[in-house]
Parts: structure tokens; C-alpha cells; sequence
């Protein structure tokens, strides 16, 4: 997956600005968007190679040195439109632009066009982040930078890479900065709106307000969770296994910190020093169908253990979808630094 918000950068940067920009690329170029967020260049080694011969500087702007023809398709482009463009021009790399000029998709050597698709995306956003205070004092916690890039950010650059277009996200407490920050979602090529909760509502309350909007399966995911999983292979398992639900699940391991004594009755038949014990548990991550919303409240508070309990209950099947990618629920300050470290070990 690419994240395209790490390939960006505007004219006026400098060089050196860029360079360590392009350093962190695995595609090896960065492109250059103007204040609209229009893609108008390109940079490689090559380009400021060339432009320090020519005698550019490295303070100088980035656009000195950029191309200012980057190869280029549509949103409606296919896979074979694609390869011809890299033939003719013998390219590695061609950027996917929406009809305002915005790059909505980057296909690298050897990757195909994502497919648009048209199950949306449920960010649940509106928390208050007390684990992350003081961090979170003035900001939301989908607002706090994991390197040079908001959380909520870096979540939307994976999903608008895997082919996901339509996002809403839940907000309450300082939900008006993550509406400013992000507006209608187009700099990321994707169409945002909001479900607006009056109060704390849980981890799935805000989904009543999608009962008369959602005709088929959709995703939902908290807002506070890096991850590489390929959400397109959750919808396919949910989709064969014909769930009412799908939870997305991971393996958690913990160390019992003492010895633990094994008996029949009052006799010990086994003795293990400080055991590993290992539980499946929730990664904050689900796929639902519009029937597993027909129990909730518009403006009532319901988590989503609460919700997949009463799913369970009315005897509708809710699947297990087993996640191994890095995967970094940012809940606590030790586990930001532990993304932000990923973030910059990945370049993206």
C-alpha cells in the first residue's frame, strides 16, 4: 500500500527538504502538489541530480528541479491503460489524478491500479484520548502526529491506497479541528462526510445514524490503529463466510509472572515457570451488514462488544478474520513512540 500524504511535497520546499522526502520513498520520487493539493511535478535523484549540475543549490526551491510532466492517468483509467503509458514512455511509475488534477493513487513497478470500491469506511473518531493527555489536551487524539503526519492522516492515505473512496467519521470531543483539518476528504481523493455525536456514544452508538444509508456491507475501524492489513482480503472472507459481522482478531501474548502449579485435587502434577498465555483478541476492526444495526438507537450509548454480543445471541453468525500484519493500537504513550519508530523505519 502506498501512502500517498509520504510522497508529497509543495513547490516551495527546498531541495534538501525533498531529498529527505525522496530518502524515505521506496518508489524512489516524491511528487509535488500545489496549495489545491494539484499534482504539477515530479522528483527523482535523477532531477536534482541534474539541477546541482546545472547549478541549483540545495536551499533552493524543489521546483527548480522537478519535472513538470509526471506521467499521468485518470480515475477511470484501467490496468491495461496503465501498462501502455509505462511501454510508450518507459516508466517505472505513473500517478492516478482525479478530474480536479488531485493524485489519488501512485502504481509503482511491478503494482497494479487499485479498484475503486464502493463499501465505505466507518472511522470512529470521537473519543476523548485520556490515555495520550496531555497530548490530547487541545487536539483529538486522530489529530496527534506519528511523525511528520496526523494519525487520521496516515489512516486515510492506506485506505484511499487500497481502493476505498467513501469514509464517514464519528467525531465528538474536538470533532470540529478533524472536520477543519480534513474537510470533504478530496486532498486524499476520497469523499468524507461526519456522523456527529451529541455525547459519548461507545465504540459503536454513532452507527445508528448509517441505518437508512448503508444498502451493503461496510467497514468500520477506530481511529487510532496503524496497521498494513489488506482490508480488501476481510471483505472477501466476509463476504464467503456469509456473516452478519466480522471481527477483525490477533493473537495477544502475556507472561503469567509467577510459577504455576498444575494439580488433581491436592496433588501437583505439573509445575511451569512464569508461561506464556496467548487470546484472540479484538483488533478494532469489523465488517458489518446493514441488518447488525437494527438493534441501535439513533443518540444511544452501545459499544461494539454489546453489539456483536446481541448478534451472537440472536444466533446470527459473526466470523473471525485473523490479522498478522503490524498492526499499533496508539492508546498509550508508549505505543505512539513504538508507531512513530515504525512509521520511520517504513518510510511511510
Amino acid at each position: 500500500m502506498i501512502d500517498i500524504a509520504q510522497l508529497t511535497v509543495r513547490p516551495d520546499v527546498s531541495i534538501r527538504d525533498a531529498l529527505v522526502r525522496l530518502d524515505r520513498s521506496r518508489l524512489q520520487v516524491v511528487f509535488v502538489e500545489d496549495a489545491d493539493g494539484r499534482l504539477v511535478g515530479a522528483v527523482s535523484d535523477g532531477d536534482v541530480r541534474r539541477g546541482l549540475l546545472a547549478g541549483a543549490g540545495l536551499d533552493d526551491r524543489v521546483a527548480a528541479v522537478m519535472n513538470p510532466s509526471p506521467a499521468t492517468v485518470g480515475p477511470t483509467a484501467t490496468q491495461d491503460d496503465v501498462d501502455a503509458l509505462k511501454s510508450a514512455r518507459g516508466i517505472r511509475i505513473v500517478a492516478v489524478v482525479d478530474g480536479d488534477g488531485r493524485m489519488i493513487d501512485v502504481v509503482g513497478e511491478g503494482e497494479r491500479i487499485a479498484t475503486p470500491l464502493e463499501t465505505p469506511v466507518v472511522l470512529m473518531a470521537g473519543g476523548r484520548g485520556q490515555r495520550l493527555y496531555p497530548l490530547t489536551k487541545d487536539i483529538p487524539k486522530p489529530l496527534v502526529p506519528v511523525g511528520d503526519a496526523p494519525m487520521i492522516d496516515i489512516i486515510l492515505g492506506r485506505l484511499q491506497a487500497q481502493g476505498f473512496r467513501r469514509v464517514h467519521i464519528s467525531v465528538n470531543h474536538l470533532g470540529h479541528l478533524i472536520e477543519e483539518h480534513l474537510g470533504d476528504g478530496s486532498r486524499f481523493g476520497l469523499e468524507v462526510s461526519y456522523l456527529h455525536e451529541t455525547a459519548p456514544l461507545g465504540t459503536a452508538g454513532a452507527l445508528a445514524q448509517l441505518k437508512d444509508a448503508v444498502r451493503s456491507e461496510f467497514v468500520v475501524m477506530n481511529s487510532d490503529l496503524l496497521t498494513e492489513v489488506d482490508l480488501r482480503r476481510m471483505l472477501d472472507f466476509h463476504r464467503r463466510t456469509n456473516g452478519t459481522a466480522t471481527i477483525g482478531v490477533r493473537e495477544y501474548g502475556f507472561e503469567i509472572p509467577f510459577g504455576v502449579v498444575r494439580r488433581d485435587g491436592d496433588r501437583v502434577t505439573a509445575l511451569a515457570e512464569k508461561p506464556l498465555h496467548t487470546e484472540l483478541v479484538s483488533a478494532g476492526i469489523y465488517v458489518l451488514e446493514p441488518p447488525a444495526l437494527a438493534s441501535l438507537e439513533v443518540d444511544e450509548y452501545c459499544d461494539m462488544p454489546t453489539l456483536l454480543s446481541r448478534l451472537i445471541a440472536e444466533r446470527r453468525r459473526v466470523g473471525a478474520f485473523e490479522i498478522h500484519e503490524e498492526w499499533i493500537d496508539v492508546g498509550r504513550p508508549e505505543d505512539l513512540e513504538r508507531a512513530r519508530r515504525a512509521r520511520e523505519r517504513s518510510g511511510r
